[in-house]
């Protein structure tokens, strides 16, 4: 697939997704958010994938926020249009696939780059990472997710403060906050991202696929987590996946998945 904003590779089972827009530090506007879309759905899609990782390009920026020039002059319903759209297409997309998705923060990560980031499935930072949710600094609120995923990720007194003083924290502290799961040196984030990526391709993809639908469910009104948890549960025992993985077990052997 040809994009303007992204740039997409595959590589040993991991397919990268690098937002390509450094003049603009990587600001998502409407025809990233679709070409993000468009790459996620075809790495769902392909059997030779296995982990993604999304990341900006260059050395300063995650993705800065969204372009602030496509919605300065909306009205109220365009305004509604524009979160609903971009959730269904990009955010929540990302949230509900069933392959890990690895967000990589190689820099800043403000308004809808944090929202992005926080509807991976984990996050991993650079040293020189900072995050924030700046939208209220322009009379607006955060629209992709932000005021529901930042208090599931690191408590509502927290995301509170941090919507309200359109701050913005270090890595060091978003590690604290537990927003993010390790910090490295930024000459070290992609490699270390891909370690964790190779540790997930040893285990199953269909019981790793099944174990992001149970987590999420947790988190959605009106869905009984434990039972969604029940129901995957004994779906694995009616794949090729739970059979290589016993049998190997029993056979003091590594296992080998399929995902089927």
């Amino acid at each position: 697939m040809n994009f303007e904003n992204i740039i997409v590779a595959i590589d040993n089972g991991i397919g990268q997704v690098t937002i390509n827009r450094p003049s603009k530090l990587n600001a998502l506007n409407k025809a990233t958010i679709q070409e993000l879309h468009d790459a996620f759905e075809s790495l769902e899609g392909n059997d030779d994938v296995r982990v993604i990782i999304v990341t900006g390009e260059g050395e300063k920026a995650f993705v800065a926020g969204a372009d602030i020039s496509e919605f300065a002059n909306f009205s109220v319903q365009e305004g509604a249009h524009l979160a609903a759209q971009g959730q269904e297409l990009l955010f929540d997309f990302v949230e509900s696939l069933r392959k890990p998705v690895i967000a990589a923060v190689n820099g800043f990560a403000l308004g809808g780059g944090l929202e992005l980031a926080m509807s991976c499935h984990f996050r991993i930072a650079s040293d020189n990472a900072k995050m924030g949710l700046p939208e209220v600094s322009l009379g607006v609120i955060p629209g992709y997710g932000g005021t529901q995923r930042l208090p599931q990720l690191i408590g509502k007194g927290r995301a509170m403060e941090m919507i309200m003083t359109a701050g913005m924290i270090s890595a060091e502290e978003a590690l604290r906050a537990g927003l993010v799961n390790h910090v490295v040196p930024q000459a070290e984030l992609l490699d270390f991202t891909k370690g964790i990526a190779t540790k997930i391709m040893r285990n199953s993809p269909f019981a790793i696929g099944r174990a992001i639908k149970a987590i999420n469910a947790n988190f959605k009104d009106g869905v009984n987590g434990y039972e969604t948890e029940i129901r995957n549960f004994g779906k694995c025992f009616g794949t090729e996946d739970f059979k290589e993985g016993t049998t190997a077990f029993l056979e003091k052997r590594k296992a080998v998945f399929t995902g089927k």
